[in-house]
């Protein structure tokens, strides 16, 4: 039987899957591209199931949250987010203004998701299109130049701020 067969109501059936853990036990948060293999499909899974439980709950749009929001890394990040504050909100050492943070917080996220998939164009097309990443250029000679000086502002003795450090006098 599927998760979203007929025999069930497929939104409890997604909510039991998203039990609450254990007191005092918390999954780490994890920076994605540090992550090795058995890390990456538990951290997928779980925000999968967080990312279903969220739009089925908040009745997110595809222009908010696209099917395909798992291969665009800004979707990814802003949702990931998103997870872990949700999870903090409602953790031990919160005082009971977690929650009302995470939903504060959470329509400034939406709004970020939406201009987000907006700019990737999958919604319009109502496929997936695949986003060219940005390339920065490497050992640009103009920035190496650029790089071996602190460029902050010093104030002299005599009060007048410079570049350099040298007072004008």
């Amino acid at each position: 039987m599927g998760q979203f067969d007929d025999d069930g109501d497929p939104l409890a059936l997604l909510f039991d899957e998203l039990e609450p853990k254990p007191r005092g036990t918390t999954t780490p948060t994890y920076r994605w591209r540090d992550l090795d293999p058995e890390t990456a499909r538990t951290a997928w899974t779980e925000l999968d199931l967080w990312v279903r439980w969220f739009v089925s709950t908040y009745r997110l749009s595809t222009s908010v949250v696209p099917d395909c929001w798992w291969r665009h890394v800004e979707l990814v990040a802003e949702l990931y987010a998103l997870q872990r504050a949700e999870q903090a909100s409602y953790g031990e050492s919160d005082s009971g203004f977690g929650p009302l943070g995470f939903h504060e917080r959470m329509s400034l996220a939406v709004e970020r998701l939406r201009i987000h998939t907006k700019a990737i164009g999958c919604v319009g097309l109502q496929a997936h299109r695949e986003a060219k990443p940005r390339v920065m250029p490497v050992g640009d000679s103009e920035f190496l130049a650029w790089s071996s000086e602190s460029h902050q502002l010093r104030t002299t003795p005599q009060g007048h701020a410079n570049r350099t450090g040298w007072s004008h006098g």
